[in-house]
């Protein structure tokens, strides 16, 4: 999970101001509005090369691919509503540090961290399987194009 983090895992949620933390879960919601964005770019590639495909076999591997980006848009959906909640608690806790339990806000708080960190490494998964069967995609059907099997 470190691979996410820019500073090791240790006590720094448990230990940071609420106005410390309320910047972190920002950077968050940022990430991940990013990452929304890039997955859209995946789809639309996907959708946009990907129709003129005649192989069974390059059909399958972009089938397993789309079912890897809806799993990942889901997760980002719910890691950003969750993101979402969590900046709600904080400015409510900003304002009277007693709206909210802390030790249950925190211990929340580095779950969605976790949760984070695991959705990046899988999102770069999924963002070179995309590249990686884009390209052995296009090079085959180009090869095949070039052997005239399939009319220009």
């Amino acid at each position: 999970m470190s691979d996410f983090r820019k500073r090791p895992k240790d006590s720094y949620i448990h230990e940071a101001d609420w106005a410390e933390l309320y910047v972190l879960t920002e950077h968050w919601k940022s990430d991940l509005e990013f990452y929304n964005d890039d997955l859209k770019f995946l789809h639309h590639l996907i959708d946009k090369y990907f129709m003129w495909i005649s192989k069974k076999e390059n059909i399958d591997m972009v089938r397993q691919i789309e079912v890897g980006l809806v799993e990942m848009d889901n997760q980002s959906s719910k890691l950003l509503k969750q993101v979402n909640t969590s900046l709600h608690h904080l400015a409510e806790l900003m304002d009277n540090p007693f709206a909210y339990d802390s030790h249950k806000f925190r211990t929340e708080h580095q779950q969605i961290e976790d949760d984070l960190a695991s959705f990046v490494k899988s999102f770069r998964k999924n963002r070179k399987a995309v590249f990686s069967i884009t390209e052995h995609v296009i090079d085959a059907e180009e090869m095949v194009r070039r052997l005239n099997l399939i009319p220009k």
